[in-house]
């Protein structure tokens, strides 16, 4: 699996920015994240994390209605890009911080292969190779309202009958992501 690294090719700047991919996942450049995201996105390295509680509950997150793509709409606990001179575990427990204000541990891959495309109703497509991880809450999570509008501890079984029963309520990948997780 592709593994960002320090990037040569951009200057160390308050920008934030997303690792490029060609067809076979292999890097190709960095771009800002601000500009990547159109009808036309290239594909692009990110990460999705489904935290757990010590009762083993997820944490489904309803994404903030000021979001661009998917305002209001419930996903998994968070999402990110990994820094090009990032690893996945150090991208997945910033964002949780960033996102969530939750410190995780345990990160783990769950579904290292994992791509989607998908079309907002605004147009903006998501083109993503994004690994999928878990990780264990280390606390009680108090998110950023710019990212997450709320959020609920749910029961694994129920969050599969909601990406089954009524995928409309959900992300598009996480409907996608969800019956992988659930055939491991």
């Amino acid at each position: 699996m592709i593994q960002p690294r320090a990037a040569s090719d951009a200057a160390r700047t308050d920008r934030e920015l997303v690792v490029l991919l060609d067809e076979e996942y292999q890097r190709v450049g960095v771009a800002d994240k601000a500009t990547v995201h159109t009808g036309d996105t290239p594909l692009h390295l990110a990460f999705s994390c489904y935290v757990l509680d010590a009762d083993d509950r997820v944490l489904l997150t309803r994404r903030a209605l000021g979001k661009t793509t998917w305002p209001g709409v419930w996903t998994n606990s968070c999402c990110g890009h990994p820094a090009p001179e990032e690893g996945f575990e150090e991208a997945v427990r910033r964002r949780a911080g960033q996102e969530l204000g939750l410190a995780v541990g345990g990160v783990r891959s769950a579904l290292p292969d994992f791509r989607y495309r998908a079309v907002s109703a605004e147009g903006i497509v998501e083109n993503e190779f994004c690994p999928v991880f878990w990780a264990r809450a280390e606390g009680e999570p108090s998110p950023n309202p710019e990212e997450v509008a709320e959020y609920a501890w749910v029961e694994w079984a129920d969050l599969v009958a909601v990406a089954g029963r009524t995928p409309w309520l959900l992300s598009p990948w996480a409907v996608e992501q969800i019956p992988r997780l659930d055939a491991l």
